[in-house]
């Protein structure tokens, strides 16, 4: 059975009935619009997509796997703004020949990330295209704290990071070789895990600034240092490589810290913190941050080599 087949209406049934409500949920799918509770009286959203063949490959994941990445990249900017996610729009352009089973397992991922974090899908919209493309917005609420940006940063922070890091990018390189393990690597490209608790929790500690690591820690480190003013400086002898992506490395020819140091896609946190402060054990801190210039460096030293990803990097005129 296809999308074709069923029709747009047929599979937003088909979809709607494997969604779950969340306590923010006051109307869900069905309505003109969705009614989602905003207790704070500010609502914190955030938007991204994912394109076949761009941002996922359907030969390398499962259904399941996509839609878990899908809702995670969007879960985590709430997170890293110190809000808790609370619902979720998703709107699909498929192929009229896609499997209606494929949709409803992208489905099934999408509402078991959301539900992580206890939000849920409210809504979205559906069209055709020649080219699958999955579009998400995430909403979110502070719970009456003020919001953590980008901007706060300031000299003689503490830079600490929470979650896996690296771990997504070595899997992206792992498979692209035409291998499929190890597996905690690969499977870590294919379905982040997201330390959503941590964006709250680190504006309680304090923080003063904070991002998703989506597109590499130096090239995400570089949105805060240029919104702050700062410089931060990592130190590379605080990143632990493990065991299996030091060995993937060595068997693939890759510096196992560029996977670290420019690699996206583990949507974990990076935040900056007081001097001072008392983080508990699973932030790591790897960094200081300096007076200005705003730039990022490591070990004192401008990183050589991609920072991390671009989907329209600068090409020189020659």
């Amino acid at each position: 059975m296809t999308v074709a087949t069923t029709g747009e209406f047929g599979l937003i049934a088909r979809i709607t009935a494997r969604l779950g409500i969340g306590p923010a949920c006051l109307l869900g799918p069905g309505d003109d619009a969705a009614i989602v509770a905003a207790p704070d009286a500010r609502v914190v959203a955030s938007t991204d997509v994912l394109v076949d063949g761009r941002h996922f490959r359907r030969d390398w994941s499962s259904a399941a796997d996509i839609g878990h990445r899908a809702a995670a990249a969007n879960l985590a900017d709430i997170a890293a703004m110190g809000a808790v996610p609370t619902a979720l729009l998703v709107a699909l352009c498929v192929p009229p020949d896609l499997p209606v089973a494929w949709a409803e397992e992208l489905a099934d991922g999408i509402a078991a990330e959301a539900a992580l974090t206890g939000a849920c899908v409210v809504g979205g919209d559906m069209s055709a295209s020649p080219t699958l493309t999955i579009a998400v917005t995430a909403l979110g609420d502070l719970g009456g704290r003020p919001p953590i940006t980008r901007a706060g940063a300031r000299p003689g922070d503490i830079v600490a990071v929470v979650g896996r890091i690296g771990y997504a990018a070595a899997g992206y390189t792992v498979l692209s070789r035409g291998f499929r393990s190890p597996k905690v690597l690969v499977d870590a490209h294919r379905r982040p895990r997201v330390p959503y608790a941590a964006g709250p929790d680190a504006a309680l500690l304090g923080a003063t600034a904070m991002i998703d690591i989506s597109d590499g820690l130096i090239a995400d480190l570089g949105h805060i240092a240029a919104a702050s003013g700062v410089h931060i400086d990592l130190s590379r002898a605080a990143f632990v490589i493990p065991d299996q992506m030091r060995d993937a490395a060595s068997a693939l020819g890759v510096d196992p810290y560029t996977w670290v140091l420019a690699g996206g896609d583990d949507h974990t946190l990076v935040a900056t913190f007081p001097p001072g402060t008392e983080l508990p054990p699973q932030w790591l801190p790897v960094g200081t941050v300096l007076a200005a210039p705003a730039l990022v460096t490591v070990d004192g030293k401008p990183y050589t080599g991609s920072a991390g990803w671009d989907h329209f990097p600068v090409i020189g005129l020659g």
